[in-house]
């Protein structure tokens, strides 16, 4: 793994001067890695990440861990909104679903399993605050999107990867779908398209963006904001697998 120091100058403390227990990976959504690192190391762009890696494979370094970076924008998870205080962000460069977005190259995955790996280490980031960018913020993000190989990540002992079984299909309710939701560690406060309280009767407004996030992660092979057999199973197999009844994270 390639490291090169690119400092950025956008960045900030981290409030409370809390230690980083989230690590939020997202898509440069650039036409090239030269433009994306401009933008991020660009005073009047005021956005950044810790990390940035391109697709031949080497990572730059731009914000040190111990400063906060600003990658996460407005969020939630878990209940924390200001996640750029919680989280480490690592982007990885791909043009994304505006400029042709295409599967992460092997070169890309293996740095970033490695730095990944050091960080889930070094910062004890539970599977379950391992994240995208659109976990954080479904209502306006849907990076670092589809085609992410997730499965790879947990394999190496990065975040979390559901394994449904048999009693995981059994027929739900939208109700249960909520509250495993807010359990994994999405808001669930949320309103219909005229901007009323969602009432739980259709999928629609930000219920849907949230339901469609998690597919993204974790069921990528169908993107309908609809829930369905094996969105459902994946859904009570993370949850029956990484949260404990107290409603905590299983820890790294």
């Amino acid at each position: 793994m390639r490291l090169v120091d690119l400092p950025s100058p956008n960045f900030g403390p981290r409030r409370g001067g809390i230690r980083p227990d989230m690590l939020v990976l997202h898509y440069t959504g650039m036409r090239s890695a030269e433009d994306a690192l401009d933008r991020l190391c660009d005073e009047e762009a005021q956005v950044s990440a810790h990390y940035v890696i391109d697709e031949e494979g080497t990572v730059y370094r731009l914000v040190r861990e111990d400063k906060r970076a600003w990658h996460a924008g407005r969020g939630c998870w878990r209940g924390e909104t200001d996640i750029n205080s919680r989280s480490i962000g690592i982007e990885l460069v791909n043009p994304g679903h505006e400029f042709g977005y295409r599967p992460f190259p092997i070169a890309q995955m293996a740095s970033l399993i490695l730095l990944a790996g050091e960080l889930v280490r070094e910062y004890a980031i539970p599977p379950l605050h391992v994240l995208a960018h659109s976990d954080v913020a479904p209502d306006r993000k849907e990076d670092p999107g589809e085609l992410f190989d997730w499965p790879s990540l947990a394999a190496a002992g990065i975040g979390a990867w559901p394994q449904p079984n048999g009693q995981d299909m059994a027929s739900w309710s939208n109700a249960e779908i909520r509250e495993l939701l807010g359990r994994v560690g999405y808001g669930t406060a949320w309103e219909k398209p005229d901007g009323t309280a969602w009432d739980g009767t259709a999928w629609d407004g930000a219920a849907a963006k949230t339901l469609l996030a998690f597919q993204r992660h974790w069921r990528p092979a169908r993107l309908t904001g609809q829930p369905d057999t094996e969105t459902v199973a994946r859904l009570r197999a993370l949850v029956r697998e990484y949260c404990p009844a107290n409603g905590t994270t299983v820890s790294a």
